[in-house]
Formats: structure tokens, C-alpha cells, sequence
């Protein structure tokens, strides 16, 4: 009885990651009853030293690795979901890291922990699922950013994961003047500019002409989350990790419903 108490309020989490990494509700769905099954059936299977969440997602793998020796997602219908495209081409481990991370939000010592690996094997493996995904859905990109360290750096990040950087602006207007002569796929924009304009204004601006996922960077993430809405889908806080910075370009992407995989 305390035992489904403690992961009873995980269930719901545990069924989206599991619906993704299937790419089935019926599946995904399927996989979390026979993890409780097993759980009934033998409790002692349940791992004492981690976090009740921890130890659930734990479990799930563990069975759901033994049963699927290609871990390949099920094609769900012709009409699919970018994110449902995009996640066939990650390779196994790599998709179970990367959902970790990116979906269900763990930290990379959580995610660790759960896959039985070390911090630094789970950050190459979630580096490994964001190069595959640039592979198949390589983009132009936009880098908002005034301070020239940082935009380097941004631009280096971005290159290695197969990207290509169209230009970097360092004022709103120098932004909105890139975006109409060559449309990006993805803008990473800083919030607070040199000439005291601001990236969210001009980020605002270009959306207003045509649709494109927006990844802010920010000391003061405060001012973004503020309970209103629209609120950012993708904050990155500074300073940040590249780590960080590599899992929301390609988590970005990845949930881009226009983002299709490369044909072959």
C-alpha cells in the first residue's frame, strides 16, 4: 500500500514518457501496466536507494529494455507529429536520455541514475541524441547577443551540432533586419541588449510575421516567469552550460511541427 502511494502520483509523468518513447499511447500505455505488474508481483524489484520518481522510470527501462531488443518506436500513423518523426532517428540510449532530460525534465545526475551510468556518460549521451537530431532536421540559426564572448560561444555550440549560423546581431533592429533577409529555423535571443533595446521586443516582433521557435537566454529568468501568459517555452539561465544550451536547441526542433526528417 505504500509503495503505490509513493509512485501512484508519478503515474501520469511515467505514461507520457513512455507514450514518447513507444510512439504509441496503446504501447506506451502497455509497457507502464506491465511495470506495475511486475511491481505487484515482486516489490523487493523496487530500487530503495532512489527517489520513488527515480525508481519508477527506473524500473520501466529495466523491463522495457529487455523486452525491446531495437527499442524502435512504433509508427503511429501516416500523419505524425514532428516530434514523433524526429524521434525515430535517435538510437536507443541516446532517445532514453534525451527524453529524460528534455520531456520529463530531470537533471543529468538524475538522468544518470536512473539509466545505471555516470553524470558524464549521460551528458554524451544526450550531446549523441542532439547531434542525430541536427542530422535529420539541420536549420539556419539567429543569435541575438551583444556581449561578443558569448555570442561566440553560442555560435560554436550551434555549429557543432551541425547547425548554420546565419548572423549575429547585437541591437532589436539588427535582429528584425537579419530575420528579412534570410529567414532563420531557430533564434537563440538574449533578453537585455548593448544599445538598451530588448530581445524578447524584437523576438515579439518577429513572430509577428512568421512562425519560428525562440530559445532565450537570460540572468534574470524572473522577468520572464512571471505566471502571465504567453510565457517562453525554452529559458535557458546564465550562466549556462553547454550542456543545457545543446538540449534546448535540439529539444526546440525536435518539438518544431515543422521541423520533417531529411530524405535519404
Amino acid at each position: 500500500m505504500q509503495l503505490a502511494h509513493e509512485i501512484g502520483v508519478h503515474l501520469p509523468f511515467l505514461r507520457r514518457f513512455a507514450r514518447a518513447l513507444s510512439g504509441s499511447q496503446t504501447s506506451g500505455d502497455a509497457y507502464v501496466a506491465e511495470t506495475l505488474e511486475a511491481l505487484i508481483s515482486d516489490p523487493s524489484i523496487f530500487p530503495k536507494d532512489l527517489p520513488p520518481k527515480h525508481a519508477l522510470y527506473k524500473i520501466f527501462l529495466t523491463l522495457w529494455s529487455a523486452a525491446n531488443s531495437n527499442q524502435r518506436p512504433t509508427p503511429i500513423s501516416v500523419e505524425r507529429s514532428a516530434a514523433e518523426r524526429n524521434l525515430e532517428t535517435l538510437t536507443p540510449l541516446p532517445r532514453q536520455a534525451f527524453l529524460l532530460r528534455t520531456v520529463e525534465g530531470f537533471g543529468v545526475e538524475d538522468v544518470a541514475a536512473i539509466l545505471g551510468a555516470t553524470p558524464s556518460d549521460a551528458v554524451m549521451l544526450i550531446d549523441k541524441a542532439s547531434r542525430e537530431i541536427a542530422e535529420q532536421v539541420a536549420t539556419s540559426v539567429l543569435i541575438i547577443e551583444d556581449e561578443p564572448i558569448i555570442a561566440l560561444h553560442l555560435e560554436t555550440m550551434v555549429s557543432e551540432l551541425g547547425h548554420a549560423v546565419i548572423g549575429i546581431a547585437r541591437t532589436h533592429r539588427d535582429a528584425v533586419n537579419l530575420v528579412h533577409e534570410r529567414r532563420p529555423g531557430l533564434i537563440l535571443a538574449d533578453i537585455q541588449l548593448a544599445d538598451g533595446s530588448s530581445g524578447l521586443e524584437a523576438a515579439n516582433e518577429i513572430l509577428a510575421e512568421f512562425e519560428v521557435p525562440i530559445i532565450f537566454i537570460t540572468a534574470y529568468p524572473e522577468r520572464l516567469l512571471t505566471g502571465e501568459k504567453p510565457e517562453p517555452a525554452f529559458l535557458i539561465t546564465k550562466p549556462f552550460q553547454a550542456e543545457a544550451v545543446k538540449a534546448a536547441i535540439s529539444q526546440a526542433l525536435f518539438f518544431d511541427r515543422r521541423a520533417s526528417r531529411k530524405e535519404n
